[in-house]
């Protein structure tokens, strides 16, 4: 790595971005102990607080992870879904990963409030509830609780094993068009951390969900969480 002292680059924001094309290139590998601070700022000739703001930086971004009584290590392989309408299916898919897909639950009368008022629907309406535990290869990476409108109680647990949920919405002529996301963060309850193999302190991102039709319909209605080292959120900002 060169530091240039003469550039206005900030200095932390040179080794991040040569760590960062490490990670990128391969040479980091997923699982790689990372040099602790005080050996890469006395290796570089830095301040400590020029190397922690660095890594810092990389932990944000999750290329780095840090764990009590581990240490910091180079994050697994992260799923990045895009600011568009797609199943989290479509983008494993997409990144040349292997989905696979463990249905837990699979209801036809299920009552839900909130879910009900997402869909516009009165809270006595039996809802299709489906709770399904989603991996990657062989990595758990999140659970996934949808509900969907009384017209939808033909899916199977076959169907929902083997495809995406809106491949099968667009099999029966239901087309998501638009959805309004909620993301957010919080640690895992026991039965999260038993599915996705994770630490009390692991942080878990979460992600509800309301999609609509192209006629504004309601179609479905997602809460679901996600392990934060295996998953990231881009996203899009435009002048308006």
């Amino acid at each position: 790595m060169v530091i240039d002292r003469t550039s206005p680059v900030p200095l932390y924001h040179q080794l991040a971005q040569q760590l960062t094309a490490a990670v990128e290139n391969g040479v980091l590998q997923p699982g790689d102990p990372f040099e602790n601070e005080i050996a890469l700022a006395e290796r570089l000739q830095l301040s400590r607080p020029t190397v922690r703001r660095a890594i810092a930086e990389m932990v944000s971004r999750g290329l780095l992870v840090r764990r009590r009584g581990v240490g910091t290590t180079v994050a697994n392989e992260v799923i990045h879904r895009r600011d568009e309408l797609t199943s989290l299916y479509d983008d494993l898919q997409r990144q040349g990963r292997v989905p696979r897909t463990e249905v837990l639950t699979l209801e036809t009368e299920s009552y839900d409030d909130r879910a009900a008022e997402a869909l516009k629907l009165p809270a006595d309406t039996a809802l299709v509830l489906i709770e399904r535990l989603r991996f990657a290869d062989d990595t758990p990476i999140g659970v996934l609780r949808n509900w969907l409108p009384p017209s939808f109680a033909d899916l199977t647990r076959e169907e929902l094993g083997e495809r995406g949920l809106y491949e099968l919405l667009r099999s029966r002529g239901v087309r998501p068009a638009v959805a309004q996301q909620t993301i957010g963060a919080r640690s895992p309850a026991g039965r999260e951390q038993r599915l996705l193999k994770l630490g009390k302190s692991d942080p878990l991102l979460t992600m509800t969900r309301r999609a609509y039709d192209g006629n504004g319909a309601a179609v479905e209605f997602g809460d679901h969480c996600y392990r934060a080292d295996q998953y990231a959120f881009d996203i899009t900002v435009y002048e308006r």
